[in-house]
């Protein structure tokens, strides 16, 4: 199975993030609470554009805000499928899936470093 190198699925999830969180408000402009993936975004895409100068910190902050985004989209899709919106559901699930993705190439690349360590 091939897995993204952490700065590129860092990229990845902050875009999807981004992207998809202002097509959410865009599409659903009554609550400013659409623009919080948005936000998650652009912190993990700051943990990207640092990323080089000190992998450890960032990576583990990004990290910390994919599992933040990805735990936080739970309640607006369990919203989404109780008001039948399937486009709100398909948007979330997409923010979820990247974000549970992005994670596990972290986790592996963690993983990977420890062993390279010893």
């Amino acid at each position: 199975m091939y897995l993204l190198k952490p700065k590129k699925a860092a990229l990845l999830n902050s875009l999807v993030l981004m992207l998809l969180g202002i097509i959410s408000y865009y599409y659903n402009s009554t609550s400013f609470t659409a623009l919080i993936p948005t936000f998650l975004g652009l912190v993990i895409f700051l943990c990207y554009a640092f990323y080089e100068k000190n992998n450890k910190v960032f990576a583990h902050i990004g990290v910390t805000f994919m599992l933040l985004a990805l735990l936080g989209l739970f309640k607006p899709i369990m919203g989404a499928m109780a008001r039948s919106d399937f486009y709100a559901t398909l948007r979330i699930g997409v923010m979820q899936l990247v974000s549970f993705y992005c994670m596990i190439c972290f986790i592996v690349s963690f993983i990977e470093a420890r062993k390279n360590n010893k």
